[in-house]
C-alpha cells in the first residue's frame, strides 16, 4: 500500500491542492491520498484560522468525488499544536509500517526548504518519504539540508515530484472574498458555494 499524506490548514482548500494531490498520486503510483487538516500548525500560531468544523467540511466536500482521496481527522481530534513527527508516528501505528505500507508526505518546496527547523526532522524522514512539489520562486536547497542531516540519505528520503505550477494561495482567496472579487475556478464550485453560504472570509 502506497499512501500520500497531504496536510494543511486548508483555509480554504482550493483547486491547487486537488491538482497537486492527483498529480503526485499518478506519478508515484499511490493507492490513496489522505487530506489531513491541521488543528494548530506551529508556524501559524499567531494567525487567525477558520473554525475546524468549516475547514473539515470544505475538505470533505472538495474530495468526496475522487475515490483516491480520503479525509484524515487525526490532528483535529488530537487538538493542540500539530507536529508532523508526532502525527506520522500515530499514522504509522494505524496504517502499517514499511515495507507493507509506504507513506509519502506531500509538501511544497517552500515548506521542505525549512526542514531543519521542524520538530524532530530525522524522525519524520525515518517514517516517511517527502514528496516535494515545486512552488513558484522556491528552490530546494538539498546540499544545505544534507549538511544539516548528515545521518540521513536525502537522495533516498526526498523525492522531487514535477507537477503543474499552480499559483493559487489560500490567503489570496480569502483576500478576494473580502474584496468581493470572484473566486470561480480558484476553488471547486461546491467550495465557492460553501464559502458564500457560511459567509466565510467576508469580514
Amino acid at each position: 500500500m502506497r499512501i500520500g499524506i497531504m496536510g494543511g490548514t486548508f483555509d480554504p482548500v482550493h483547486t491547487g491542492h486537488l491538482i497537486i494531490a492527483q498529480e503526485v498520486a499518478w506519478r508515484l503510483g499511490l493507492d490513496q491520498v489522505l487530506f489531513m487538516p491541521a488543528a494548530h500548525p506551529p508556524h501559524k500560531q499567531h494567525q487567525q484560522v477558520t473554525s475546524e468544523r468549516c475547514r473539515l467540511e470544505m475538505v470533505r466536500l472538495a474530495t468526496e468525488d475522487n475515490p483516491l482521496f480520503e479525509v484524515e481527522t487525526l490532528e483535529l481530534e488530537r487538538g493542540g499544536l500539530s507536529y508532523t513527527a508526532n502525527t506520522l508516528e500515530t499514522l504509522c501505528e494505524r496504517l502499517g509500517q514499511p515495507p507493507q505500507t509506504l507513506i509519502y508526505f506531500i509538501i511544497g518546496a517552500d515548506a521542505a526548504a525549512d526542514l531543519l527547523s521542524w520538530y524532530r526532522p530525522e524522525r519524520v524522514l525515518e517514517l516517511t518519504r517527502l514528496a516535494v512539489v515545486d512552488r513558484p520562486g522556491y528552490h530546494l536547497p538539498l546540499d544545505k539540508l544534507q549538511a544539516g542531516l548528515p545521518n540521513v540519505d536525502l537522495n533516498e528520503r526526498i523525492l522531487q515530484v514535477e507537477v503543474p505550477l499552480i499559483e493559487i494561495a489560500a490567503n489570496g482567496i480569502r483576500t478576494r472574498v473580502q474584496q468581493g472579487a470572484p473566486i470561480k475556478y480558484l476553488v471547486p464550485p461546491v467550495i465557492e458555494e460553501y464559502i458564500r453560504r457560511e459567509k466565510l472570509y467576508s469580514e
